[in-house]
């Protein structure tokens, strides 16, 4: 038998489990967006990105990290955002998915929440399957929505090394 503690209480043959999550959040235009926090690594001031010739579009490029190259993906281009203009609030978040590292330009950082998987819905359907994929749900309470974001589909393409 399967035994839990909630709220002082035991409850024998639990069948559903409900974790409680830390995303990492940030912001785009006045949406605020999470990540969950185990895929991220720090988060840097901007500094100057090397473009790299032939990458997809939503790729900024390259910076060096404490000797190593990390490649900067912009999160407005990514989910088709114009772009913004960079200001003191611009963050770089790092991001490890699959054993590598990448670089993520978003407009502002937030805070670390946490909430039970029992406060997310399923991301609604927002029209192209490629885009769809990248959410992974919402946080919706009292008021307040953070789009879950899924980093390996967001870093990880046919682009950027990822499976063919």
């Amino acid at each position: 038998m399967i035994s839990s503690v909630k709220a002082g209480k035991t409850s024998e043959n639990e069948t559903e489990k409900d974790d409680a999550l830390q995303w990492a959040t940030f912001r785009l235009d006045q949406e605020t967006y999470g990540l969950n926090v185990m895929h991220v690594q720090e988060v840097l001031r901007y500094t100057d990105i090397a473009p790299v010739p032939g990458a997809p579009s939503y790729v900024l490029g390259i910076i060096n990290l404490r000797g190593n190259v990390v490649t900067v993906v912009s999160a407005r281009k990514r989910f088709g955002l114009p772009e913004a203009e960079v200001t003191g609030q611009t963050k770089i978040i790092v991001i490890e998915v699959v054993g590598q590292i990448y670089g993520m330009l978003v407009d502002s950082v937030g805070e670390v929440m946490y909430f039970k998987s029992s406060d997310t819905e399923a991301a609604p359907s927002v029209g192209k399957e490629e885009v769809a994929e990248l959410f992974m749900g919402v946080y919706n309470k009292n008021e307040k929505i953070i789009i879950l974001l899924n980093a390996e589909k967001i870093l990880i393409d046919k682009g950027l090394g990822g499976p063919e």
